[in-house]
């Protein structure tokens, strides 16, 4: 899969209250938590954010709780993809599960700023830097993960499986 976007920069260790703030857990619609995906971090960004942009982070992007609302808002906000140093492994998992793109790319993450373009290929794990023009290599996700992506998670891709 390739993706370009326009990427929103964050920081080190951005935890699952950053991205969705605890105060908004009552609710499990995927709508109404995006409406308040990383609004702590930055209380424009619901506003901003638009479909097919990316999250670039430093390390440990994801840390804290291990609630599945956090990926789930981000994937519902439109993100394409969340590009990071590294993730936290129960986000990691969790994003996933619910059919969110992620790639660990330490090189791109550090380059990259809030307004530059990436242009990413999951299945090579080539990164661009459109906007500065450069390129880095991620590893790629392996190919039974991009088919829990493109089922849209772990639950439809199961739900699928059961089908045939």
């Amino acid at each position: 899969m390739i993706i370009t976007g326009m990427l929103y920069k964050f920081g080190d260790d951005v935890n699952t209250d950053e991205i969705v703030p605890a105060r908004y857990l009552n609710t499990s619609d995927a709508k109404e938590l995006a409406s308040h995906v990383m609004e702590d971090a930055d209380a424009q960004f619901p506003g901003k954010v638009k479909p097919g942009d990316i999250i670039v982070a430093g390390k440990n992007f994801g840390c804290g709780s291990s609630r599945e609302h956090a990926p789930l808002a981000i994937k519902a906000s439109g993100v394409a993809c969340v590009v990071a140093e590294s993730f936290a492994r129960i986000f990691y998992r969790n994003a996933f599960n619910i059919g969110l793109t992620i790639m660990e790319c330490a090189a791109a993450a550090a380059d990259a700023q809030t307004g530059h373009r990436l242009r990413i290929d999951t299945a090579t794990g080539q990164v661009a830097n459109v906007t500065l023009n450069r390129d880095y290599s991620a590893k790629p996700i392996p190919a039974f993960m991009q088919e829990l992506i493109a089922a849209g998670g772990l639950m439809e891709y199961a739900t699928k499986g059961m089908m045939k």
